[in-house]
């Protein structure tokens, strides 16, 4: 009953124990609890940051940056957005001088296509790094989008976004040595295309954020089966499609 009802206290449940038949008194009912790791009402009642972006993931979105250096050891950083539901990326662009109106100018540019999306965006995860200006925020704000600041020092809030980081670095990035920024955002362009429209996902039952084509229905292999493969990057990426 206290896991079902977050907002009930140890008397309310012991009333309807008692509506049952069963005769317990409150303190038995917190020690029960206390014993499962349940705690007071005021403890169960509020809603957890994990179950907020499940029952929210189709309206929020998530913003960041991480850096790349070059072979020059000229350093970029990359700011893209990521859709917690479908796990789309949003490639914002590259610049080794993040400042103010750089950002707010890609978060405007971003801002104008979401009036496309089937269902609206209601929020957007940031972290609080001095970059993210109060024209970025005015700008989603503008768009009845509000504005979630994560804790200080504490990445796991933004952790969709971090852990995208790491996969985009795991499949790319360390397998390549960036000469310049034009360099850079081709290399970020092909992958994202890959990463939104072939890359299965687990989160999405190994389906791609956003197939270009339909799923390949697995049939009995004949000979005139053909399996063709697309090599990106220079052979770093390979998709798989049947041959036409």
């Amino acid at each position: 009953m206290a896991r079902e009802n977050p907002r009930w206290g140890y008397e309310r449940i012991t009333g309807e124990l008692k509506n049952l038949g069963i005769t317990v008194s409150p303190t038995t009912v917190r020690k029960t609890l206390r014993d499962h790791g349940l705690g007071p009402a005021g403890e169960r009642g509020g809603l957890s940051w994990h179950e907020f972006l499940r029952a929210q993931a189709a309206g929020v979105l998530a913003v960041d940056f991480f850096t790349v250096e070059t072979i020059s050891l000229r350093r970029f950083n990359v700011l893209f957005f990521i859709e917690l539901d479908s796990r789309r990326l949003h490639l914002a662009g590259c610049t080794a001088n993040p400042n103010g109106t750089w950002i707010a100018q890609q978060a405007r540019n971003l801002a104008w296509t979401l009036s496309e999306r089937a269902t609206p965006v209601r929020f957007l995860i940031r972290d609080r790094d001095s970059k993210f200006t109060r024209a970025f925020d005015e700008t989603f704000n503008s768009q009845e989008i509000r504005i979630i600041r994560t804790p200080v020092r504490a990445p796991r809030a933004n952790a969709y976004a971090e852990r995208c980081v790491g996969t985009i670095r795991r499949e790319c990035l360390d397998w390549i040595l960036i000469r310049s920024r034009r360099h850079l955002e081709h290399v970020l362009g092909v992958y994202i295309d890959h990463y939104n429209a072939h890359r299965p996902h687990r989160s999405l039952k190994l389906r791609p954020p956003r197939p270009q084509r339909p799923a390949l229905m697995l049939v009995a292999p004949t000979n005139n089966d053909a399996v063709k493969r697309r090599n990106r990057l220079g052979g770093l990426i390979h998709e798989y499609t049947r041959a036409a």
